[in-house]
Parts: structure tokens; C-alpha cells; sequence
């Protein structure tokens, strides 16, 4: 039987949820193409994926170029020999940086809408023109706190991500249908990853143990959705470290 395949577009860093999705689905025995924008990176994961025994790939990818995305797609559903064509899509990309309102530029607000909501309507579409005709697949987009409410500062990253959010919802009522399981997950809290302790470098500590969500913890749910019986499909799950209010 031929080897699975997956994709996950918006890989960064080792310590980040795309690069735990890639390492939890490339667990389950799939081969994993590992897409981001920045090279070295993505081939750090896929260098760590294949010294514990798992398949993966690095494709760079801009997920704001159509013509990437478009070329992404068509890599997947030929993978190669062994390898059957993806049955599931990951959109991870996204970028945060607190900017006051009336300090955002237009480039500025224009760049977060790209590459957290226009590069996600290119992966979704170009994913669903595909998994469509074969009557499956997934297809599972990353949110935030930002997908449900917009935050002082974080203007342009909540119109963004609540965008992707209203397209997650319509695709999944247009494509639920045709065997085709859409899923937005808000990651509602920080994030135990290189960017955080990069950013915010004492927030871990201010919160404590338990303060935040683990990556490899959110993979599983990643794995969890993708492998749902078509009788009981989630459409958006709430992830939040047990601190984290409501």
C-alpha cells in the first residue's frame, strides 16, 4: 500500500506548531511535505523528522504567491512512487506583532491580511479544487484568540485571522457535502514555542506551569480531527491551556 501523504504550509521553527503537526502526522506513517518560507528552517524539520525514522520533504513556499500554492497543490497529489496523493491540508501560516491602531500603515495591514487570510483562501482553494473530485479529504486551518475577538494593538492580526475564520465556515458548509472535512482550530493562549520565548521571553514564566499550550499537545489534535468519523465532524475546536479564562 502506498505511504500517505500530508501537508502542512507555514512551518517555522523546531518549537512551533507547524513543525509538531509535520512531526505528529509523519508519526502516524506519512510522508510530510514541509512548507515555509523561510528554507533553512523547514529543512531543520524535515532533518529531524527523518533521523526518527519518519518521511518528509522541504517545499519552499510562499503562501501568498498563487503560483506557489498552485505548485505546492500539484506536488502533493503526486508525491511519487510509494506515495499516495494528500488526503489532508494544514494552514498554519500567520504572523503577530502588536502595532497600535493609529501607528498601522496601509502595507502593514495589508501584509497581515495576506499572509493570514489571502494565503489561506489560496491553500483552501486550491486544496478543495482537488479533494473534491475525489470525494475526501482534509482540510484544517490554524486560528487564534484573534479569530474570535480583537484585542488594543492587534487591529490588523484579528481582521486577518477573522476572516480565515468566516472562510473555514463557508467552506466547510460548501464542501461538508462533497466528503470534504473543513476544520478551524482557535489556539486560544500562548504557545510554549521559539516565538514566544523570542518575543516575550518572561511571559512563560509570569503564567507557570500549565500557563500554555504545549505544541506537541495541539498536534494530537490536529491528528484527532483529520482522523473523525464523517457521522460526528467538528468544524472549529477551542484550544486553551486549563488557566486560561474564558
Amino acid at each position: 500500500m502506498d505511504q500517505p501523504t500530508a501537508v502542512v504550509v507555514g512551518v517555522g521553527a523546531e518549537m512551533g506548531v507547524g513543525a509538531a503537526v509535520c512531526r505528529r502526522f509523519a508519526r502516524e506513517g506519512y510522508h510530510v511535505l514541509v512548507a515555509g518560507h523561510t528554507a533553512a528552517k523547514i529543512a531543520q524539520v524535515v532533518a529531524a523528522i527523518i533521523a526518527s525514522g519518519g518521511s518528509a520533504e522541504a517545499v519552499t513556499t510562499d503562501t501568498t504567491d498563487e503560483s506557489q500554492v498552485i505548485a505546492l497543490l500539484d506536488r502533493a497529489m503526486a508525491p511519487g512512487p510509494g506515495k499516495a496523493p494528500a488526503d489532508v491540508v494544514v494552514f498554519n501560516a500567520g504572523n503577530n506583532q502588536i502595532i497600535k491602531f493609529r501607528d498601522i500603515t496601509a502595507e502593514q495591514f495589508e501584509h497581515f491580511w495576506r499572509v493570514g487570510c489571502y494565503g489561506g483562501f489560496l491553500v483552501g482553494r486550491e486544496a478543495a479544487r482537488r479533494f473534491v473530485p475525489l470525494g475526501r479529504g482534509t482540510i484544517l486551518f490554524t486560528g487564534a484568540s484573534g479569530s474570535l475577538r480583537g484585542k488594543a494593538g492587534f487591529a490588523h492580526f484579528a481582521a486577518a485571522k477573522a476572516g480565515l475564520r468566516m472562510l473555514a465556515q463557508s467552506m466547510s458548509r460548501e464542501f461538508g457535502p462533497e466528503g470534504i472535512h473543513v476544520a478551524h482550530i482557535v489556539i486560544d493562549g500562548l504557545i510554549n514555542g521559539d516565538r514566544l520565548r523570542r518575543i516575550f521571553p518572561g511571559a512563560l514564566d509570569q503564567r507557570g506551569v500549565g500557563g500554555s499550550l504545549e505544541v506537541d499537545a495541539i498536534a494530537d489534535n490536529y491528528w484527532y480531527l483529520h482522523r473523525q468519523h464523517p457521522s460526528a465532524w467538528t468544524q472549529e475546536l477551542d484550544l486553551r491551556p486549563f488557566k486560561e479564562p474564558h
